[in-house]
């Protein structure tokens, strides 16, 4: 079968079905790399990625602002394993909006791509938005801007 894409060209629509074995996990798990950025005294950036063979297999990008402890503001997440981690080479980027401690909302971000690709593409998403992100964390929890 094969369809046509926005620009035009056709492309196959025939997915090849390939057995997984895949363990699913709840708990979470650490990455082979870590680095937290302070962006200021209440406010900080989180990343961690799993590689193998040079490829990223998993990633966190990960914004934190610090109420009575650190609470996520917005979260970027590839982790197929796990059972609410998503997986950017099917669904696309995403990115996991909360408020009051508690996952608000996921929105798109971009298409299908590869994980290390899609890190990439989170890190340059969050420092051209993350002013945005802060203000509205704030306003949801009535802290007065700095």
């Amino acid at each position: 079968m094969t369809t046509r894409d926005f620009s035009g060209q056709e492309i196959s629509t025939r997915r090849i079905w390939k057995p997984t074995l895949k363990k699913m996990t709840k708990e979470p798990r650490d990455y082979d790399r870590e680095h937290t950025a302070r962006i200021d005294a209440d406010v900080r950036q989180r990343l961690g990625y799993s590689h193998d063979k040079g490829e990223v297999t998993r990633f966190v990008v990960q914004l934190e602002y610090r109420l009575d402890k650190w609470e996520v503001v917005v979260r970027y997440d590839h982790d197929p394993e796990s059972t609410h981690g998503h997986d950017v080479t099917e669904e696309g980027l995403h990115i996991d909006m909360y408020r009051d401690s508690e996952k608000y909302r996921t929105e798109y971000v971009a298409p299908s791509m590869p994980p290390g690709v899609a890190l990439d593409f989170a890190e340059d998403h969050l420092s051209k938005n993350i002013q945005r992100f802060i203000k509205r964390f704030e306003q949801w929890h009535g802290i007065e801007s700095r």
